[in-house]
């Protein structure tokens, strides 16, 4: 039976340039036709081994869909932003700092990152940090911690704890 509301060829993705409309999974967390990309640029900002590829990058979502990876002893920048975060473990465990509250997370935990909130992922000694983020298409560029603000931070026992490892 035909469509009866058939998409115009402009909004099919494969047609308008957004790739194949399904792109498989491949091991170890990789996307058939998704970069695995540095993080950020080396010297930048603090960070260590951490890979991010951007999943879903369409103008029309107003949001774009991202993977990090967080080797095992590794972590990302302690940062904060204008924007909102939506976080979902999908792979692995660790530790997040968000605000003045460090949690344990595994797999298929999820995590909100309000907006001017401090935050930051460390994956586990023995096990890789896997997360998808969610975030607006157009945003504001990081924020690193000023003294003021790590003075702020330290002043929590667990938080000091946290950023110093």
């Amino acid at each position: 039976m035909k469509n009866p509301n058939p998409t115009p060829a402009a909004n099919d993705p494969a047609i308008a340039g957004h790739g194949a409309p399904v792109r498989r999974a491949l091991p170890d967390c990789r996307w058939e036709g998704v970069e695995l990309l540095r993080y950020k640029e080396d010297g930048g900002a603090p960070f260590r081994d951490v890979t991010r590829q951007v999943l879903f990058q369409l103008p029309e979502l107003h949001c774009e869909w991202r993977y990090f990876e967080v080797a095992p002893a590794g972590h990302s920048t302690l940062e904060c932003h204008e924007h909102a975060h939506a976080v979902m473990i999908l792979r692995g465990r660790g530790r997040c700092l968000v605000g003045d509250r460090v949690f344990d997370v595994a797999e298929r935990d999820l995590v909100t990152v309000p907006p001017e909130t401090w935050h930051q992922f460390r994956a586990a000694d023995d096990a890789p940090l896997g997360f998808l983020c969610l975030v607006n298409r157009e945003r504001d560029r990081p924020r690193l911690p000023g003294p003021e603000d790590l003075a702020l931070l330290r002043a929590v026992s667990e938080v000091a704890d946290f950023i110093r490892a």
